[in-house]
């Protein structure tokens, strides 16, 4: 079923997404990557503050190409998401509401997901291109150094994702996986 989101993402709304639903988000989303993921997990550690409000934000894990003239980004595509497995449960306990990425989450995820009441979208590998065509804005907020993996604040309008891993505990790539056997 289709279905269609403000980001951030609240707990109420989240909790209505099951796995399988292709979702439309519109508002803000934040990119980082593994570079970013490092940088913000050492500022916790120091007890500073994230570059962008955690609580229900979603992060896309993408790292894009340049814009071209008259274009807020390049092509955007979506990154494998596992690499940054070892810092996404603290960012969920933290507020984390939703990420967007392709690929399996470990069982630490899956798990974080669940007891935080969040969501894990899938978005199309392959398809950057088609993937920024729904984005209204991109501006680098923090870590500008790290080029393509420096953290940006997207606006997004109607962006295509897909629910892999619900706070039900329903995960996409089970379920299909046990279908097809069938």
């Amino acid at each position: 079923m289709d279905k269609h989101i403000k980001a951030p993402i609240l707990k109420e709304v989240a909790e209505q997404l099951t796995s399988g639903d292709y979702v439309y988000i519109t508002g803000t989303i934040y990119t980082a990557r593994d570079a970013a993921h490092k940088r913000m997990d050492e500022a916790l550690k120091r007890g500073e503050k994230l570059p962008f409000p955690i609580e229900n934000a979603m992060i896309y894990y993408m790292g894009p190409s340049p814009a071209r003239e008259g274009r807020p980004i390049g092509s955007a595509g979506p990154t494998t998401a596992s690499r940054m497995d070892k810092y996404t449960p603290r960012l969920l306990d933290l507020g984390l509401g939703a990420m967007i990425g392709k690929g399996k989450r470990s069982q630490e995820v899956l798990d974080a997901i669940v007891r935080n009441k969040s969501v894990y979208f899938a978005a199309v590998g392959g398809a950057g291109a088609l993937l920024s065509k729904c984005i209204k804005s991109s501006e680098v907020i923090a870590y500008e150094d790290l080029g393509t993996e420096a953290v940006r604040k997207l606006e997004v309008e109607d962006f295509p994702v897909i629910v892999v891993a619900d706070c039900h505990g329903n995960n996409l790539y089970e379920s299909a996986m046990k279908e097809y056997r069938k």
